[in-house]
């Protein structure tokens, strides 16, 4: 038998083992998903992350996040048989148990009895992200698109925003020191996993670090409904955002939460706003579909 190139060393195969107890101390990870605790980071074990359906795990396993392990029924042995397959042969372990038993442990009617638990890696640095996005360009040739978001504290619209960037392009996504957390098991499930492949960084100072953003080589412009009568900062269409966007970088699009919107200090270091037209009898855009409107508008695809 030849031995294993040092570089590629052979990992032993995770095992598989039978779980018939929720209070399993080895599935402690997977315990009570759905406290309201663990939406806040207040509790559980703050090193590891949780991954929640088939195509999200999937998506998990072809990242660059470490699976520690993962957590299926035992209807999902087989009908799940590739994602059972892939995480053992990465040398972690499948703990296999009754549905009822998953459903005790999580605490909810898991969607197709899959779920895994993931390193949390320490947090992505600003600047390589920057660095990283400014020589990207966005498919069709368009500008870099990176997301910048203030104040977003909902999990489901975290994860919709994240899949859109992904669907159109976007380089990376920065999130003020408010935003909710884009690991969060509800962010990652409604992402479908695409945000375990989207860099993402925290941008702190907020929001003296937009100018670190604009610093890069890219145009802080902030999206808005309506244009303000009151504001000092320039307005422009997407179609002459994009024609604009002839420079090194590229385009940095804020957005904020719905209901309170960009803060007037985020506004003021913008560039420019831009407004998405809209009827007078709606107040405004859900921000993951200004979002995508705005990505597509810029991606040219």
């Amino acid at each position: 038998m030849l031995d294993a190139p040092e570089d590629h060393p052979v990992v032993p195969q995770g095992p598989l083992v039978t779980v018939d107890d929720p209070d399993d101390p080895r599935l402690a990870p997977y315990r009570d998903l759905s406290d309201p605790a663990g939406r806040t980071g207040s509790g559980g074990d703050q090193s590891v992350f949780v991954v929640e359906g088939r195509l999200a795990v999937d998506r998990l396993l072809t990242s660059k996040y470490t699976v520690c392990s993962l957590l299926v029924d035992d209807h999902q042995v087989t009908t799940a048989g590739g994602l059972v397959a892939a995480t053992r042969d990465r040398g972690a372990p499948v703990y296999m148990g009754s549905r009822a038993l998953v459903a005790g442990t999580v605490g909810f009617a898991l969607h197709r009895g899959v779920v895994a638990v993931a390193e949390r890696p320490l947090p992505a640095d600003t600047g390589r992200l920057l660095a990283d996005a400014a020589g990207t360009s966005a498919p069709g040739g368009g500008p870099a698109l990176i997301a910048v978001l203030e104040g977003l504290n909902d999990h489901e619209n975290i994860g919709a925003l994240f899949r859109n960037a992904a669907a159109f392009g976007v380089a990376g996504v920065l999130l003020d020191p408010t935003c909710a957390d884009p690991l969060y098991r509800r962010s990652v499930r409604v992402s479908v996993g695409h945000v375990l492949h989207m860099p993402f960084a925290r941008l702190d100072p907020w929001p003296a670090g937009l100018d670190r953003v604009r610093a890069a080589g890219f145009v802080v412009a902030a999206l808005a409904p309506r244009p303000s009568v009151d504001s000092e900062v320039p307005a422009v269409s997407l179609a002459q955002l994009k024609a604009g966007s002839d420079h090194a970088g590229g385009v940095a699009l804020l957005l904020g939460a719905e209901g309170p919107g960009l803060t007037d200090a985020a506004l003021a270091r913008s560039d420019v706003v831009v407004p998405i037209p809209i009827v007078d009898t709606v107040d405004s855009l859900n921000v993951a579909t200004a979002a995508a409107v705005a990505f597509h508008a810029l991606a040219d695809l």
